[in-house]
């Protein structure tokens, strides 16, 4: 019988001690697999060994990690193989590097959202059935309103533009906009005649009959890496831009300008079709600052305002690569810096690049538009779905015509982590959910306006958000048929 200690050094050298009572010298084995060390003990099939112990160290996707089995049985050079072969499977099990990102309200795409959302809020309150297809674009010292607006609502247009730029922060040329002394641009008419009457018929129709407002096809996604059902890399992108806005809004960091963005890296393992992040392989901030921070002031509240609050320690090792404020001046931004549009921030504002997009943006469109009502509606499926444990992860589509109520299709897909086939939790989805644009408008309270309930929307995303505002967010509790 030989006491056998075999410590994994490397990716490329293990090291085996024999007799380790004896302290002989270690045997160095140079070695490119696991599949080395397997033959190793393969060849040695005659007799027991008996193991003393086995440590799998610090390599690849486990980064800093340390494995430690203390086996204290004998056991037969074939069983030993076993071992080593699970081992194997641990080390071959692939892993890939995804980034999502996320950009503050200042942004200027961002700050176009907003007021193309406040503007809904705004006639939505006064006006349940008010027909809104807003678009608004920025530019230095500009804003301007468009698009197609049928309401009952008396809105002051410029006033909701000023105010939504001032709450953002935007009060002087110097931090990229001045609220108060921009030119505020207006051309708004009323809905095209011809889309009333396909969609509405001029309001004769029941809610059930209501057809939708265009065609297109929407997708929900949903993932149990996260308590909120969403990637992690969205999650955290995301949460970085709010903190960046609440440290700069109550004076933490008395330095930073509204416009910002973020983004992070994460290293995942494929589970069987489930995400299981592993670690934060890169974090990345940009953020718009005065005149008077230095670069390195900037990196040292970052990190210990915004980067430790957001990021769990369990997510960050000493591998983890932080990139803050990389070009080393970022003064000029918002408006000024760059031109804003409503609908440029399509990716940051659903799943951050998982799963799939439509192509149709959310913001200035009231819930007969269902590029958003139908994207809404097919998260809170997707989410049912992960939240019942039917599936780890799923996605799931619906397509319209114009003027149709009822979809022309509807699809799901749990990347085979389904408990059950895919065709039976579509038939669920199906049974629990009405995607007629008028019965959505009415079952998420789609058609209740006021009190920023829109605007809300319009930075740090529409999904994943713990607030009653965000009813598509509210699970239904699915059960499979017996």
């Amino acid at each position: 019988m030989v006491k056998i200690r075999v410590i994994f050094i490397s990716q490329l050298t293990y090291r085996v001690n024999t007799a380790p009572s004896t302290r002989q010298p270690s045997i160095e084995l140079p070695a490119t697999s696991w599949q080395d060390l397997n033959s190793l003990w393969k060849s040695e099939s005659n007799g027991s060994r008996f193991i003393n112990t086995l440590a799998f160290g610090s390599i690849s996707h486990f980064a800093a990690s340390i494995i430690l089995l203390h086996i204290d049985l004998q056991i037969s050079a074939s069983s030993f193989a076993r071992i080593i072969d699970f081992l194997i499977t641990l080390y071959n099990m692939d892993t890939f590097l995804f980034t999502s990102e996320s950009v503050n309200e200042g942004h200027p795409d961002k700050l176009c959202d907003q007021v193309s959302d406040a503007i809904l809020d705004a006639c939505l309150e006064q006006d349940p059935e008010s027909k809104v297809a807003c678009e608004t674009c920025t530019k230095t010292n500009m804003v301007m309103v468009f698009g197609e607006i049928t309401t009952k609502a008396k809105v002051d247009y410029e006033k909701i533009v000023r105010d939504t730029c001032r709450g953002i922060g935007f009060i002087s040329p110097d931090v990229g906009l001045d609220a108060d002394n921009c030119k505020v641009l207006v051309n708004i008419e009323q809905q095209s005649p011809d889309i009333a009457q396909g969609v509405h018929g001029h309001l004769t129709k029941k809610p059930e009959e209501i057809g939708a407002g265009d065609q297109g096809h929407m997708f929900g996604y949903a993932t149990d890496e996260t308590p909120e059902l969403m990637p992690l890399t969205h999650v955290l992108a995301t949460k970085l831009g709010a903190k960046l806005t609440e440290v700069r809004k109550n004076k933490t960091c008395a330095w930073l300008r509204p416009d910002g963005k973020t983004q992070v890296t994460v290293e995942y393992r494929n589970d069987g079709g489930a995400m299981v992040p592993i670690r934060v392989h890169t974090v990345l901030i940009s953020t718009q600052h005065d005149e008077t921070v230095t670069n390195d002031q900037i990196a040292a509240d970052l990190t210990e305002h915004v980067i430790k609050p957001v990021i769990p320690d369990q997510y960050l090792d000493d591998k983890t690569i932080f990139h803050l404020n990389p070009s080393g001046r970022f003064v000029i931004g918002g408006p000024h810096g760059d031109a804003g549009l409503t609908g440029r921030k399509i990716i940051i504002d659903t799943y951050g690049g998982w799963g799939a997009h439509g192509g149709g943006a959310f913001s200035g469109k009231d819930p007969t538009k269902v590029d958003r009502s139908g994207a809404y509606i097919v998260r809170q499926a997707a989410k049912s779905i992960v939240a019942s444990k039917l599936a780890r992860r799923c996605i799931v589509q619906v397509s319209y015509a114009i003027g149709v109520a009822e979809p022309l299709s509807v699809f799901v897909d749990t990347y085979k982590t389904g408990t059950i086939p895919d065709k039976d939790i579509l038939s669920l989805i199906k049974e629990n959910f009405d995607f007629r644009p008028g019965m959505m408008a009415i079952n998420l309270d789609l058609l209740r306006g006021g009190n920023f309930r829109y605007q809300k929307t319009a930075a740090y995303g529409h999904f994943g958000r713990d607030d009653p505002d965000f009813t598509w967010e509210t699970v239904k509790n699915l059960k499979p048929k017996a």
